[in-house]
């Protein structure tokens, strides 16, 4: 597969930082500007980047191994990256639980793609997995850069670790996934599939590692996230009933629409990328939940299918997506109850297949 920079991504969307920016109490607007600078400059390093046409990390020379090549730094509360390094790949757990968390997340996510999808690592290709942790002061956010990942600390009013939530590992490695096979543009409809996939393989990681049936599992991304200040609220998204994962004074009310009559048009947030994600999160969820069992096993293939089917153009609409769902649940399953699932699950949310 060929691999692309990307944009700059991370799992706390603008639109939520910009709330918190305006509020009155320094504890919540404080963090919440110093991450939005941050990002900022980590958004214009991209597309630097981007213009120079400096390649990834590569993958190891050699057969592909079934076990991650992990690396782990200490930003040490600064901003230059990787930093220190920690611990190496087989090493010994460090004393620094926020090291071992994202060790054993970056570890979690290599074995849904190996074990589930017969992918080495998030490029097909062996990738290292590298990540840096205690990322600046107070910093509210996780990202990947197109190289390795990034977590911040949280504030510890609104935010805590972002090392806490696998599902949140899960969801920025797989912007490199997405990076390394379909390639979807990062705006409007592509960029909020972009966004989509990225929460489907975090929330596969999570259910995969837990050893969860689709209906066991909450269908939440970034449980466990949200600080003491956070009085009603129990995520950053919700995929089974999305626009419910927090309604709070200091958050507001989460506004991902669930279907096409909700759709949300803004020129905010790359065309409303973590908004309208909540669309096709919810024809996944539909479709895992109907067809039951383990959600990687059937509805995971079909999604892992059309990213790396080399067919997907990277300006893919919902449509075209949705479209492409179905071809391949026929490729994978013939024209059985895994295709009519995918018919339904996209006719639920408004997308049409045809």
């Amino acid at each position: 597969m060929t691999s692309h920079t990307p944009v700059f991504c991370t799992i706390v969307p603008p639109h939520l930082l910009d709330r918190l920016a305006q509020a009155e109490d320094p504890r919540f607007f404080e963090p919440a500007q110093r991450t939005l600078e941050i990002d900022g400059a980590q958004r214009t390093r991209r597309r630097v980047t981007a213009a120079r046409g400096i390649a990834p990390l590569a993958a190891p020379a050699g057969a592909l191994s079934d076990t991650p090549l992990r690396t782990m730094y200490d930003a040490g509360h600064g901003t230059t990256l990787p930093g220190v390094k920690v611990r190496d790949e087989g090493g010994p757990a460090s004393a620094d639980a926020t090291v071992n968390r994202a060790y054993d997340g970056l570890g979690a996510t290599f074995d849904l793609y190996l074990k589930a999808f017969g992918h080495h690592s998030i490029d097909g290709n062996g990738m290292p997995l590298n990540a840096s942790v205690h990322y600046d002061e107070k910093y509210d956010n996780a990202f990947w850069d197109g190289e390795q990942m990034v977590f911040g600390d949280g504030d510890g009013e609104l935010f805590l670790d972002f090392t806490i939530p696998v599902d949140v590992i899960g969801h920025e490695l797989s912007h490199g996934f997405t990076q390394h096979s379909a390639n979807l543009e990062y705006y409007g409809q592509s960029g909020a599939l972009n966004e989509s996939v990225s929460d489907v393989f975090g929330s596969l990681v999570k259910q995969h590692a837990l050893g969860q049936t689709a209906e066991q599992a909450d269908w939440l991304i970034g449980e466990g996230l949200l600080g003491p200040a956070i009085d009603r609220g129990v995520a950053l998204r919700s995929m089974k009933e999305p626009g419910t994962a927090y309604d709070d004074d200091v958050l507001g009310k989460d506004p991902q629409p669930s279907t096409m009559d909700g759709y949300i048009h803004t020129s905010r947030d790359n065309g409303g990328v973590h908004l309208n994600s909540g669309i096709p999160n919810h024809a996944f969820y539909l479709l895992a939940t109907d067809l039951g069992g383990n959600a990687w096993d059937r509805a995971g293939k079909i999604w892992y299918g059309v990213m790396t089917g080399g067919e997907l153009a990277s300006d893919a609409d919902f449509a075209a997506f949705a479209r492409a769902t179905a071809a391949t649940a026929r490729t994978l399953y013939g024209e059985g109850k895994e295709v009519q699932a995918v018919l339904k699950a996209w006719a639920t949310v408004g997308v049409p297949t045809s």
